[in-house]
C-alpha cells in the first residue's frame, strides 16, 4: 500500500545526508561545568540578544553560585518569580541547602524538592538547552554541575479563543484552534475525556524546531496507519515549518493532483468527529489549521452543522452543495460548448434571446467567460487582500460596475454575466475552501475543451477527471471511498446525511478493527402506553 513512498525515502537518502549537512544541527556537546563559561555560551549562541534574561544568584549558606536563564515574553513571569526564584531563595531551602556538602548535592535537592512547579527536566547537552530556552523554559544553572534543570514556564501572550473565521456555523460551539499547540490539544480532550486518546510530539525543522503532535484514539485507529504517519513524518529534513500546509505538502501521496488528499479545519468539534472514526489529527504549533488524514473526496463537502440537526435538513443542505460543486465546475464550460456547438439543444426562445444579446459582442462565448472569469478572479485575490474595512465592499461594488459596464460596452452578453455570477456564487458553497480552489482551475480546462470540442471535449474532460478521482489515494485509503470502491455500510454519510441511529458502524476503510459505534436499535419511539 506504501511501497511508492518507501521507494522515495530510499531514493533520497543521499540527498538527505547532504541537506543535512548543509542545514546543519545543533550542538550537542556536554555543557561546561564553569557557570561563567556556560552562561558566556549562552549568550554568544543568541546573539547577546536584549530579550535573553540571565539572573545570577548565589544560595547562601551552600556558598555556591547560580544562574537562571529565559528568554523575556516566551515565559511566564509570575511563574518564574514565584515558583522559580522564590522557591529557591526562601528560608525553608536555605536552612536545608546550609548541610550540603557538594555542588552534586546542590543540584539534586533543587532538582528533587527546592522547585515547586509542576515539570522539570535535567539537561546535559547544548541542544537540549538552547531548545528548552527558545521553548520558553527557565532554565538553572548551578557552578559545578555540567547539568542543568529546565522548569516549565512557557508563557507570555497568545490569541484569545475566538470563533473560526474559515468555517462557520449556525448552530454548533463556536470556539476554534489558536496558535498555541498547547490550547489546541486541550480543546480536543475537552470533548473526548477518554484516556485512551494519546498525544505524541515531535520537533521538525533543524531552525525553527516546531512542534509537531499526532493525536490518535487507541483501539480505533489503525495502527498500519499510524506507522505510516510516523515515517513520513520522521523522514521530512528541512529548515523549518512555519505552518501546517508545509506538513501538508511534504507528506500527501500524491502531491502534483490539484484536488487537496488531507484534509485542514479550524473547528476541534471536526477534529474530535473525526477521530472518533479512526482518523489521525496533526497539530502543527504557530498555526490554528489541524491536519486530518487519511481523507476521502466526500469530506470536503461535510460541515459539522450537519450533524447538529434533523437528518432531512442535513441531507437536502448536503444535496445542494454537490448541486453547487457541479455549477461551479461545468456552468461556464455547458454554456460554451451549448452557444458554440449545439446550438439545436436550446430551445428556439431561449436561442432567439441569447442570439440578440451576443449580436455587437465581437469576441466569441470562449473569449468572453475567459475574460469574466479571470475578472471575477481579480475581484475576489483584491477583496481578500484589501483591508477589511473596504475589502468587502470593494469587491461588491467593483462586480456590480464591472459587469454593467462590459455588457454596455458591448465586450460581453448579459447572459455571459449571469452565468459567471452563477458560478462565482456557487463556488463560495463549498465548505473547504481548498477544495473550492481547486474547482476554480479545473473550471478553466474545461472551459478550453469545451470551446474546442463542444460537449464532446466536455465528455473527455470529465471522463479524465473522474479517472484520476478514482486513482488518487490518502495513505492507503481510496480517495472516491465508499463510492469507488462501493461500500453499502459507509453509504450513510457519504452524498447523503442519514439519521444518526443508522450510524452504527465507522468507516470500514478507516478502522478495519473496531468498527462498532453504537448499539443497534437506538431509533427513537414514542413511548409505549
Amino acid at each position: 500500500m506504501f511501497n511508492w513512498w518507501r521507494l522515495r525515502k530510499q531514493n533520497n537518502g543521499a540527498t538527505r545526508n547532504q541537506n543535512e549537512e548543509m542545514v546543519g544541527y545543533s550542538n550537542e556537546l556536554p555543557l561546561y561545568f564553569d557557570l561563567q563559561q556556560n552562561l558566556q555560551q549562552i549568550s554568544q549562541a543568541l546573539g547577546n540578544s536584549p530579550d535573553l534574561k540571565i539572573r545570577e544568584f548565589e544560595i547562601r549558606n551552600s556558598k555556591v553560585q547560580a544562574a537562571s536563564v529565559f528568554i523575556d515574553n516566551l515565559t511566564d513571569k509570575v511563574v518564574v518569580d514565584d515558583f522559580i526564584m522564590r522557591s529557591l531563595m526562601n528560608d525553608t531551602a536555605q536552612d536545608t541547602l546550609k548541610n550540603t556538602a557538594s555542588d552534586k548535592n546542590v543540584f539534586d535537592y533543587i532538582k528533587k524538592n527546592a522547585l515547586a512547579i509542576g515539570e522539570v527536566q535535567v539537561i546535559k547537552d547544548w541542544n537540549g538547552l538552547m531548545l528548552s530556552i527558545l521553548s520558553g523554559n527557565t532554565v538553572i544553572l548551578i557552578h559545578g554541575s555540567a547539568e542543568a534543570i529546565s522548569g516549565d514556564t512557557r508563557g507570555g501572550k497568545s490569541r484569545e479563543l475566538s470563533e473560526s473565521t474559515s468555517q462557520v456555523v449556525i448552530r454548533g460551539p463556536k470556539d476554534g484552534f489558536t496558535e498555541d499547540i498547547a490550547t489546541n490539544v486541550s480543546l480536543i480532550r475537552r470533548r473526548i475525556r477518554s484516556p485512551n486518546l494519546w498525544l505524541e510530539t515531535m520537533n521538525i525543522g533543524h531552525v525553527t524546531h516546531t512542534t509537531v503532535a499526532i493525536m490518535y484514539i487507541k483501539g480505533i485507529v489503525n495502527d498500519q496507519l499510524l506507522q505510516e504517519v510516523k515515517i513520513r513524518l520522521n523522514d521530512i529534513q528541512i529548515d523549518g515549518i512555519l505552518e501546517s500546509g508545509y506538513i501538508e505538502q511534504l507528506i500527501e501521496d500524491q502531491p502534483t493532483s490539484p484536488f487537496p488528499t488531507i484534509y485542514s479545519t479550524e473547528r476541534p468539534d471536526a477534529v474530535a468527529g473525526n477521530l472518533l472514526e479512526g482518523r489521525i489529527a496533526l497539530i502543527v504549533g504557530g498555526t490554528p489549521f489541524v491536519l486530518i488524514l487519511p481523507t476521502t473526496f466526500f469530506m470536503y463537502f461535510q460541515s459539522v452543522e450537519d450533524y447538529y440537526q434533523r437528518f432531512d435538513i442535513g441531507i437536502a443542505v448536503r444535496l445542494l452543495r454537490y448541486v453547487t460543486f457541479f455549477i461551479s465546475l461545468w456552468g461556464p464550460s455547458i454554456y460554451i460548448a451549448a452557444i458554440t456547438f449545439h446550438q439545436e439543444m436550446i430551445p428556439t426562445p431561449l436561442l432567439i434571446s441569447l442570439a440578440a444579446q451576443r449580436e455587437g459582442v465581437p469576441f466569441p462565448a470562449y473569449v468572453e467567460a475567459f475574460i469574466m472569469e479571470a475578472s471575477f478572479e481579480i475581484l475576489r485575490e483584491a477583496g481578500v487582500r484589501m483591508p477589511r474595512a473596504v475589502g468587502q465592499a470593494v469587491s461588491i461594488v467593483g462586480a456590480i460596475v464591472l459587469g454593467q459596464a462590459a455588457v454596455q460596452a458591448g465586450i460581453v452578453s448579459s447572459a455571459m454575466v449571469i452565468v459567471v455570477s452563477i458560478t462565482g456564487i456557487a463556488s463560495f458553497a463549498t465548505p473547504a475552501f481548498n477544495m473550492a480552489s481547486s474547482v476554480r482551475l479545473l473550471r478553466f480546462v474545461l472551459m478550453f475543451l469545451a470551446a474546442t470540442f463542444g460537449f464532446y471535449g466536455l465528455a473527455i474532460g470529465n471522463m479524465m477527471l473522474i479517472a484520476h478521482l478514482c486513482s488518487l489515494r490518502s495513505f492507503g485509503v481510496p480517495y472516491m471511498a465508499p463510492l469507488a470502491p462501493f461500500i453499502p455500510a459507509d453509504q450513510k454519510d457519504a452524498v447523503l446525511r442519514l439519521p444518526l441511529w443508522s450510524f452504527l458502524t465507522r468507516p470500514r476503510l478507516i478502522s478495519p478493527k473496531n468498527m462498532t459505534r453504537m448499539k443497534q436499535d437506538m431509533k427513537p419511539s414514542p413511548p409505549k402506553e
